[in-house]
């Protein structure tokens, strides 16, 4: 199958290996290359960096729905596209090129957690499964119809990153379960009854509230990696709760801190904390932390 590949993260990179095996990969659309780090340098996507691997051809438009773009993917007469972490809006006049649609890989068993962040969200919301569905994708956002779905669990300890990675597999096995049975999977509708959203994080999502159940926040450092991580204020700076665990209730108000282990104290129960990191420091060991600022009984999280 003549096959038109748009994709941008290292999430996407799995199932773009998955079609180079099985398919003819005719092009790569991917997001230009961006500035980052300290120096600012442009750098290539990881999906770009995947295409180079394998000698693919790169279409990299600054905006895909401009007519000089449609008319380019439409030269290429593809059977089907497949997306996966695009960036961008994908146009009705896209979508209708492929005579077998565009089939999207979304991170989530659809229509729970439409939207771009459906990893980090299932984590810090306290879902025990999750899973990965192809679809159709029509002009709503992650609405179309569904094709094939496979479920896993979710570690009590998983982060968000490591969570990522297997869906990035489970996903790319699907796609090419998809791709095999196209002509024979019934489409089916979503739901939007049972539709729930996961929207693209922000700054202030990973701010810790220690009045919430330890539970609750040990979910939200899990889910909120690599960024924006759970975060608190401590002696005027910002400190990175990076790895925890819930332990057994404490006394005192919420966000003080009881050593040995070191753990704070929330609305239900207690947060054990193992790695931290202060601001403009390294990830360090908790108790480290501890024993480095010379930590008491009566100091407390969350006041700046």
């Amino acid at each position: 199958m003549r096959v038109i590949f748009l994709g941008t993260p290292k999430f996407a990179v799995p199932t773009l290996e998955s079609l180079v095996a099985g398919h003819d990969v005719i092009s790569v659309v991917t997001q230009p290359d961006r500035p980052r780090g300290r120096g600012r340098q442009l750098t290539a996507s990881p999906v770009k960096e995947a295409a180079l691997r394998h000698v693919l051809p790169i279409y990299q438009p600054e905006r895909i729905r401009r007519p000089e773009a449609v008319a380019a993917l439409a030269a290429l007469a593809p059977d089907a596209m497949v997306v996966v972490g695009y960036g961008q809006i994908i146009p009705q006049s896209i979508i209708d090129i492929p005579p077998h649609g565009i089939i999207n890989v979304h991170a989530s068993l659809l229509p729970k957690y439409r939207g771009a962040g459906p990893v980090q969200w299932a984590i810090a919301n306290g879902e025990t499964r999750t899973g990965v569905t192809t679809m159709r994708i029509d002009a709503g956002l992650d609405t179309g119809d569904m094709l094939l779905k496979a479920e896993t669990e979710i570690g009590p300890q998983e982060t968000a990153v490591e969570l990522g990675e297997r869906l990035a597999v489970m996903g790319a096995a699907l796609l090419v379960e998809t791709l095999a049975n196209i002509a024979a999977i019934a489409p089916q509708k979503q739901d939007p009854a049972q539709a729930t959203y996961a929207p693209l994080l922000k700054k202030e999502d990973g701010l810790i509230d220690w009045r919430q159940p330890a539970q609750a926040i040990h979910n939200r450092v899990r889910g909120f990696q690599p960024w924006p991580g759970a975060y608190t204020r401590f002696r005027g700076q910002q400190l990175h709760i990076w790895k925890s665990r819930v332990t057994v209730p404490a006394a005192g108000d919420p966000g003080h801190l009881l050593l040995h282990p070191l753990r704070a104290v929330c609305s239900e129960g207690a947060l054990e904390l193992i790695e931290v990191q202060l601001e403009g420091r390294n990830r360090i060991p908790a108790e480290a932390f501890a024993n480095g600022q010379r930590l008491t009984a009566g100091d407390i999280l969350g006041e700046s």
